[in-house]
């Protein structure tokens, strides 16, 4: 849609059928009316990944998707990322710093360190030494 008729709130019915289909799917159907400023970070994440999708992507990047938020709620939002991009077939790929989430959602980690790539391959594989030498250190396993 051409920005002139986004600043006119000139939006077709279709567009605005898949928008209200979006909202409900990320579960915010009942803050159709809010201002997403309004919104909490865990809702306005789910706002984001939905204007996303709404956009017909070929392939979702997320930065940082959790890291602001608990962590009930940053598990919630990589299962809506996982869901959309089984459902939807749009690839994602997610520059996250914690490990666990990484571990528990990637079908595949790429770790780097001083701008090379140190590890790439199955959550599965990497070890608490390559976590060590793509991290620095080893104060922030325990």
């Amino acid at each position: 849609m051409s920005a002139w008729n986004a600043w006119r709130r000139k939006y077709s019915s279709e567009d605005l059928a898949k928008a209200f289909e979006l909202l409900n799917f990320v579960g915010l159907q009942d803050f159709a009316n809010q201002r997403a400023d309004s919104l909490s970070g865990g809702q306005r994440q789910r706002v984001g990944i939905a204007r996303a999708v709404m956009q017909d992507p070929y392939i979702l990047l997320a930065d940082e998707p959790t890291s602001s938020l608990d962590p009930k709620t940053a598990v919630e939002i990589m299962e809506l990322m996982e869901t959309f991009a089984e459902q939807k077939n749009i690839p994602v790929l997610v520059n996250i710093h914690d490990v666990n989430l990484a571990k528990r959602f990637a079908k595949r980690i790429i770790g780097m360190c001083n701008g090379k790539v140190h590890y790439d391959g199955s959550p599965e594989g990497i070890t608490e030494e390559d976590l060590k030498i793509i991290y620095g250190g080893e104060s922030w396993l325990d």
